[in-house]
């Protein structure tokens, strides 16, 4: 079954969080806590560990709110290299993911996105009716020198990756928590600052399942990137979502290709978004969907440019527009053959 979630970034309760209920949302999915939720109830060490996770869920929970999947991680760079610390932070992400398990947050999305996470060169750009977007422009940003980690090639993000996956997988199964790699954002493009990008590809992401045959090795289609991957972003749904190794999407789209592009509202970017969510329904997606990258309208205020609060009810409205369209179609279909 489709269902919707809703990213929260704030460490107490907002109005957002009402308007969410309203509309129909009540899974979220989280950041870990890097802030106190409570100071009377615990200290903050480290965000992962499990009093802070617990007292978040708790706090999340008590908003008539379910947490669903957290969208954040502990330092995992030197993971990424394989360099001096690397066990170290695998203990941290270990302790996360076991800690999740314990408290019943089924979803991880992560990223292999070494030193340099998502890009944009621009988050004041103007898009329908003056919508403020974001966009990525590769000549502004191709020229600069590496990040302070240093350059990195294909081969070794790779090798990093499927040792990374051998050790937390079985942890992972054991938790009972699902691992949902995001791809790398811009996608396309093979390095940044000397910097390799491997999850860019429509076959990158089949060579990650096949790396560790698991049920919880998976993905987070994040469509604003799939949809620069390939020129049939439903049939990919399918293909991949065919898997039941699709645990998390991110319902989006942009204009462009993968070296300049810009962020749009859901109606009115380059991909079939309703022949999308066909695709989703085709395969019995069974995870859950949220807004992402959402333009900024009038009146309106991102704290995080992509996550106003109207733009993101505008997505969700049309979002729930298309999955009812849908099943509509599904009910019509099988009264047909009645």
């Amino acid at each position: 079954m489709i269902r919707f979630a809703e990213i929260i970034t704030e460490s107490r309760p907002t109005p957002f969080w009402t308007m969410l209920k309203q509309v129909g949302v009540t899974e979220v999915v989280g950041v870990l806590p890097r802030t106190p939720m409570d100071w009377r109830r615990a200290i903050i060490d480290n965000p992962w560990d499990y009093t802070p996770l617990a007292i978040y869920k708790e706090m999340v929970e008590e908003e008539g709110l379910t947490l669903t999947a957290i969208e954040d991680n502990p330092p995992m760079d030197r993971l990424r290299y394989g360099v001096a610390g690397a066990d170290e932070e695998f203990e941290a992400v270990s302790t996360l993911i076991q800690n999740m398990g314990r408290l019943g947050i089924p979803i991880w999305c992560y990223n292999w996105a070494a030193a340099i996470n998502w890009q944009r060169t621009s988050s004041r750009l103007r898009g329908r009716g003056g919508a403020i977007v974001s966009g990525y422009n590769h000549e502004l940003v191709g020229m600069n020198p590496p990040p302070l980690m240093g350059a990195i090639d294909a081969d070794t993000l790779w090798r990093t990756l499927e040792r990374f996956l051998e050790r937390i997988v079985p942890i992972a199964e054991k938790a009972g928590v699902k691992l949902a790699m995001h791809p790398d954002d811009p996608p396309m493009i093979p390095q940044i600052r000397g910097v390799a990008r491997i999850m860019n590809s429509v076959t990158a992401f089949e060579r990650l399942l096949a790396m560790v045959p698991s049920e919880v090795n998976g993905i987070t289609l994040c469509q604003g990137n799939f949809t620069l991957m390939t020129d049939n972003l439903p049939r990919t749904i399918r293909e991949l979502g065919s898997t039941g190794r699709v645990f998390f999407v991110h319902f989006r789209d942009v204009r462009g290709r993968a070296e300049r592009f810009v962020e749009t509202f859901i109606d009115e970017g380059q991909t079939d978004m309703l022949e999308c969510m066909r695709a989703y329904h085709s395969v019995d997606f069974d995870g859950i969907m949220r807004t992402d990258h959402t333009p900024t309208l009038a009146g309106d205020d991102a704290e995080v440019p992509g996550y106003s609060t109207l733009g993101r009810l505008h997505a969700l409205g049309y979002m729930a527009g298309l999955r009812d369209a849908v099943l509509s179609e599904d009910r019509s279909s099988q009264r047909n053959h009645v």
